[in-house]
This record gives C-alpha cells, structure tokens and sequence, in this order.
C-alpha cells in the first residue's frame, strides 16, 4: 500500500514538474518572439530597447542598465574603477568621492543627540569641512561649481549641460587662466558655453541676469575663455530659441509647424547670417501667428524673447519676403504699421 502511495505521489511530482517547466517555456518564448511577426526580438543597449529583428516593432523600452557607468579593457583598470557609491560627478570638486556628515543631529535609530554629542559633531562637520579641500585650486573649484549648479538652476539647464560647464571650468583652471579674473566671471561664461555646445542655449541678457558680475565683465570673459581653449562653439540655431518660446503661448500645431518653416526657408536662402537669432526665432513665431490668424501681439513676444518690438517688425518682413508669404498678411496689420 505504501508503495502505490509512493509511486502515485512521484507521477503527481512528475507531472508537478512538467507544467511548471511548459509554462516557463511559454513565457521565455512569449518574450523572445515578436508579437506582430513572431520574428525574433533583439537587445538594442544603445537605446535601451527590445525589438524585433524582422520587422522593426519596439517591444519594450526605457531597459534598465544594471551595468557600471565606466567601462574597463584590462585587469588593472577594472581594479582602479571598481567602487561602491554614487557614480563619480565633474560637479563637484573631488569628483563626488568624498563623504559629508549629515546636519540632522539624530543616531541610528532616529533619536536626538545629546547636547554634548552635538556640538562634538559640529566640530567633527567643520574639521571634515577644512580638510576636503586641501588646498587653494581646490578651494576655487568648490566654489566655482557651487556658482555653476546655481546658475543653472536658475536657467533651467539640465545635469549633462552644468558636467560640461564643470569640465570647461576645470580645464581653464588647469591652463591657469583664473588670475585676473573673478571666480564668478570664468563660470559665467562656462555656463553660456556648455549651453551653446550641448544645444540649448540661454541667451548672453539671461545669464548676465543670474550672474553675480556686471555683463561687460562677463562678455569679456567668455571670449577670453574661448580663445584660449580652443573652444569649438557653433552660432547658436534660431530654432533651437524658437522652441523655448512657442511653449510659453498657447498655439496651434499648424502656427509652431509654420514658424519653423519659416525659418528653414530664410536659412536656406541665406539671410540668417549676421543677424541675432533670437531676434529671428521671435520674429518667426510673431509672424506665423499672423499668417495662422492667432491672437499673438508683438509687445507679448517681445516680453517673452527680451527683444524690441522694432527688431521682430524688421525680421517678420524679411522672413514674409523670402518665404513668398507677403500678400498673405491681413490687410489691418499692413495699414497699422503704415500709419507707425
């Protein structure tokens, strides 16, 4: 009897077992096969992606990386980089590697200290306060990069565009062009730099205004620090301006479509050289939002894009003219600004 009951309970195992396998093959296979096609899927690690091989359909994406930030070619390197922690950051002056002590005056268990335990650690915060910089360049560098990340909050600029002005001020405190300029100058104008190289520039009147210099010094500083790095610094795109001010209106698909045909048209025909490209990018939305009959007015893209009136009436019409688009006005805007 009790080996019947022995054999009866290894075939129910058996059995157990086999389902269990059949639907892990299922899943693997639900996964490895494209749903559309049932081609086989691929891992894009470039951009993060499952896809199908055959006919191209994005299966899953945002992919976690479960990998380092670094990569390695030999032993010895893989030895050097490999480290627990947050990943190394430019943002700071000793590449994020250090500790701090936490201000919160609580132990382990979320208890106050005692009056005596917290002023012994507020020596120990100020002692480990002096010695994380060691000397003056790094002294300068805390605070050129504390400058740095305030101003680019203060604009807006994402983390990759405050680690290249990081870098660019690195670089020129390496080459020794601080002295006889401010701490705040060189920043400034590593800021206004890395924005225009990672392509979303902020215009020189805006960073000026979040400086702590005056915008004479600043200017002069930034052709300064890129005469002598060498720094590769393309004239700044109007439609790269264009896209920051049309969120600030409520407009239609076909207005902001328009605005920047206009601009494309006035590139390839020559006419942006020379001229501001904020003063174009306003112009453009100004004048797509007549063409497109919006209820846009010139003193409220001038508010929004810091450029006269004058300026966006003078580069409206030229973009009007190249793009053919001239007769198109409403006849009321052409009898107001004939009577101005």
């Amino acid at each position: 009897m009790s080996t019947n009951l022995t054999n009866t309970e290894q075939s129910v195992v058996s059995n157990t077992k086999r389902e269990h396998e059949e639907e892990r093959k299922g899943a693997t296979e639900a996964v490895d096969v494209c749903p559309e096609c049932g081609g086989n899927l691929v891992s894009d690690e470039e951009h993060a992606e499952t896809v199908c091989d055959g006919c191209g359909l994005v299966v899953e994406t945002d992919a976690i990386d479960h990998g380092p930030e670094w990569r390695a070619f030999d032993a010895n390197e893989r030895d050097s980089k490999s480290r627990v922690g947050m990943p190394t950051t430019k943002m700071m002056h000793d590449n994020g590697l250090s500790s701090n002590i936490g201000w919160q005056d609580r132990d382990a268990y979320g208890r106050m200290l005692s009056p005596t335990q917290r002023e012994k650690m507020q020596r120990l915060r100020t002692w480990d306060e002096r010695f994380r910089t060691r000397n003056s360049k790094e002294r300068n560098l805390k605070q050129a990069l504390g400058e740095i990340d305030r101003m680019a909050s203060a604009l807006g600029l994402p983390e990759n565009v405050r680690e290249m002005a990081s870098v660019i001020y690195r670089r020129a405190l390496k080459e020794d062009l601080l002295p006889g300029r401010s701490i705040e100058g060189v920043a400034s104008a590593s800021v206004y730099a890395a924005a225009r190289q990672a392509g979303v520039p902020r215009t020189m009147d805006e960073v000026a205004t979040v400086s702590r210099i005056d915008e004479m010094e600043f200017k002069r500083t930034y052709r300064y620090i890129i005469r002598e790095l060498s720094l590769e610094v393309k004239p700044a795109d109007p439609e790269q301006y264009l896209n920051r001010f049309e969120s600030e209106f409520d407009l239609e698909p076909a207005t902001k479509r328009r605005a920047h045909d206009l601009l494309k048209t006035a590139k390839e025909a020559g006419i942006t050289s020379g001229k501001s490209p904020v003063g174009l990018a306003a112009a453009a939305l100004y004048a797509a939002a007549l063409l497109e009959g919006e209820g846009v007015t010139q003193d409220a893209v001038s508010s929004v894009a810091d450029v006269s009136t004058v300026t966006i009436r003078n580069r409206y019409h030229d973009l009007l003219a190249v793009a053919g688009e001239t007769d198109a006005l409403p006849a009321s805007v052409t009898a107001d600004e004939a009577s101005a």
